[in-house]
């Protein structure tokens, strides 16, 4: 997203964390279904594969969370900090909703007095 459009709708740098968290959050699915569908498998060559998926997956996953950590994103090793990220994505997540909400009264509004004064100008 264009910096000056994340700035107008309140977000900031917020985007890239907002992306890279969702992909944190993919590849940990993908490591639990790898892991899961490996112990439900029963042929040797399946089995190889799945391992060597597993192993790609967590390694995908490290390389997310070192991206995140170097750019502040994701804390694992201080709980107070990582909170503090989580409360103000949070922040950041309700006023984007208060500010939504704002613009589309504003929008009606608008409309109802285009409507106002289209009927005045019909009588």
């Amino acid at each position: 997203m264009n910096q000056t459009i994340q700035n107008m709708v309140g977000m900031g740098g917020m985007t890239d964390q907002v992306v890279a968290t969702d992909f944190l959050i993919a590849a940990k699915s993908g490591v639990k279904n790898i892991a899961l569908a490996l112990t439900e498998t029963s042929t040797p060559e399946v089995r190889e594969t799945l391992k060597q998926y597993l192993i790609d997956a967590v390694n995908t996953h490290e390389q997310i969370s070192n991206y995140m950590i170097s750019k502040g994103y994701y804390h694992p090793n201080n709980l107070s900090e990582q909170l503090n990220v989580d409360l103000t994505a949070a922040q950041t997540a309700m006023n984007l909703s208060q500010q939504q909400s704002q613009q589309s009264q504003q929008n009606q509004n608008t409309q109802q007095s285009q409507q106002n004064q289209d009927t005045q100008q019909l009588q």
